[in-house]
């Protein structure tokens, strides 16, 4: 019997019980879709240097 954490609730759960891996049930993957959806979850980006020099040159008064 494998038991993991919930992501969302923090909760123990047995991997065997739900259908909704990784998360412990249907609930707690809506809330998680929802602050994807809503943005509150992010991936980092870091900025090429190139990118982020374009960037700066863009800006400069002419």
């Amino acid at each position: 019997m494998s038991r993991l954490r919930c992501p969302t609730c923090d909760k123990l759960f047995d991997v065997e019980q739900t259908k909704a891996m990784p998360f412990c049930s249907d609930n707690c993957r809506r809330v998680d879709l929802g602050r994807w959806l809503k943005e509150e979850h992010r991936l980092p980006h870091v900025p090429d240097p190139d990118e982020l020099e374009e960037s700066l040159s863009d800006n400069e008064p002419q």
